[in-house]
């Protein structure tokens, strides 16, 4: 019996021994591993005002609800990292986060264009709009050089163009967005298909700009930039590095402290939190959860209460050894006893964590999320792989002095 904990402890250790290992690089990584937010990544901050028409027409909470859904479309077509888009109906805003954005006057064009597109006949009168399209994607030019864009329309969209084209042959179908003509082609043959090409592109990442408008729709208002603040890489940098020398040391400190006053027990959740580290950190790349400074603050409060579970059990448990219980009766009495208490603190702290992400935004949301899923985790730790790697340490000398419990060895 004995042997065999030894077995299964030394096995443990090096698994997450491994684990840590091989997580540093696919967490840490720019690309792919944990996005960063706008204060630790840098990137431009703006606030797009909505603005009236010359006729005077007032703006509704449904104009800028439809701004606010185009925006994300066209936030998540330029590849933008878990962007955050809010809504301010007040000053009818739209405030917008992205995060390691290198040309943030491109992505200031692309987001405030009201991107209305038209199809007009040699007359200029408009015969098909931007409302019949269902697809538009950039691409290579098959036919010459250069690049295009493909238009899908839908099924109504592709009988217009089918009736207009047919109408139209040997004549020109100028094509505009927002008023600006982008190609004025010639019609050779009818399409009845529902396909269209624009040419004229001299550069791919030109034609998926106008792409990206054409397929995220028109916006049902105009938007002028009330405000625009790039935060440089620099600061994101001395931000991030100031914020995880602050997590080692804390750390650092829990760790000698659960060392120093619980002993092998300490050993054991200084042990169990690397792993409650791991599994946290692992859970953020899998929802995407974008790291910001609040939500950092978030993470180093989730470990602080993740100890502070690990303290009440440990207390709990020296109390029964006290009562004259066998060490290993002590643990499992005292991980049963204290399970009603570690669970409501856990369940009244993950209520405020939900209102705040509920009621919350931006930062708040962030700083909620965070704390969230570190004490759902901390809840499998101290529950279960504390008290079962414990099991293992207590079986290999279930009559080791008590002192190792820091408890007395007069007790």
């Amino acid at each position: 019996m004995r042997r065999g904990n030894i077995i299964k402890l030394v096995v443990l250790v090096l698994l997450v021994a491994a684990a840590v290992g091989l997580s540093i690089k696919p967490l840490v990584d720019p690309v792919g591993g944990i996005p960063l937010g706008l204060d630790l990544r840098g990137g431009v901050h703006l606030v797009l005002q909505a603005e009236q028409d010359k006729d005077g027409t007032a703006i509704t909470k449904d104009d800028i609800d439809k701004a606010k859904a185009i925006i994300e479309n066209r936030v998540n077509d330029l590849g933008v990292s878990e962007p955050i888009v809010q809504a301010d109906y007040n000053k009818e805003r739209i405030i917008v986060d992205l995060a390691g954005v290198t040309d943030p006057d491109k992505a200031v064009d692309i987001l405030k264009t009201t991107a209305k597109l038209t199809f007009k006949d040699p007359q200029g009168n408009v015969v098909l709009q931007g409302e019949d399209l269902k697809d538009a994607k950039a691409g290579q030019s098959q036919s010459q050089q250069g690049y295009v864009v493909n238009l899908t329309f839908s099924s109504e969209g592709a009988k217009k163009f089918g009736d207009i084209t047919t109408q139209l042959i040997g004549q020109r179908i100028g094509v505009y967005l927002d008023e600006d003509l982008l190609t004025n082609p010639t019609v050779n043959t009818p399409i009845l298909n529902g396909q269209a090409e624009i040419t004229g592109y001299s550069t791919l990442e030109e034609a998926a700009g106008d792409a990206v408008l054409m397929r995220s729709g028109s916006l049902p208002v105009s938007l002028s930039i009330a405000e625009k603040r790039q935060v440089g890489a620099s600061l994101g940098v001395d931000s991030l590095n100031k914020s995880i020398h602050a997590g080692i040391y804390s750390l650092i400190f829990i760790f000698l402290f659960m060392l120093i006053y619980y002993r092998l027990p300490g050993v054991v959740a200084d042990f169990s939190l690397i792993v409650y580290a791991l599994i946290v950190l692992w859970a953020f790349w899998g929802f995407r959860v974008v790291l910001t400074l609040p939500g950092i603050a978030g993470f180093v409060l989730s470990i602080g209460m993740a100890v502070d579970f690990n303290i009440i059990i440990y207390e709990r448990v020296k109390e029964e050894i006290r009562a004259g219980k066998s060490i290993r009766a002590g643990v499992e009495s005292g991980f049963s006893r204290a399970f009603i208490t570690v669970i409501d603190a856990h369940v009244t702290t993950l209520i405020a964590a939900i209102t705040l992400y509920l009621l919350g935004s931006g930062s708040v949301k962030g700083f909620a999320l965070t704390l969230g899923i570190g004490i759902i985790v901390s809840l499998f730790t101290a529950i279960t792989f504390t008290r079962q790697v414990l099991r293992w340490t207590v079986g290999i000398n279930p009559k080791m002095k008590t002192f190792w419990f820091g408890v007395r060895g007069d007790v």
